[in-house]
């Protein structure tokens, strides 16, 4: 079992739409594949990732999408790459709706620019 699924247990368990759950799951295997050397965390009610004890990105599932928060500056430097995946924006999170495929390779981006943007930091949020 691999550690995230330790951490997430709970609430991955709480998803009772099988397609749903799937989805969040494929999305958290990819990252801890892609990224194994992120810590998985479970925190204000998300599970997340972060690096060397920083934020990195977190998750939360809603009625119609899943909720991908990479926090403010994040958002604002990929703004046009969520776009065009057709992802809603707002200032802090984009959604993945569950009818839309999910852009693995613009959640790279994101979670690399994450963890070079905050290298250096040592707070939690920017």
């Amino acid at each position: 079992m691999n550690h995230y699924n330790v951490i997430f247990k709970e609430f991955i368990e709480g998803i009772h739409d099988e397609s749903k759950k799937n989805k969040l799951v494929s999305i958290f295997e990819f990252i801890v594949n892609k990224f194994p050397n992120l810590t998985p965390r479970f925190a204000w009610n998300q599970p997340m990732f972060t690096d060397h004890g920083t934020f990195i990105i977190a998750f939360s599932v809603a009625k119609n999408h899943i909720s991908v928060a990479p926090e403010a500056k994040t958002i604002q430097e990929f703004k046009d790459d969520i776009e065009k995946s057709q992802y809603e924006c707002s200032s802090m999170i984009f959604r993945i709706k569950f009818t839309q495929e999910t852009d693995y390779l613009l959640l790279e981006k994101i979670i690399k620019f994450n963890i070079i943007d905050k290298a250096e930091y040592s707070k939690f949020w920017r």
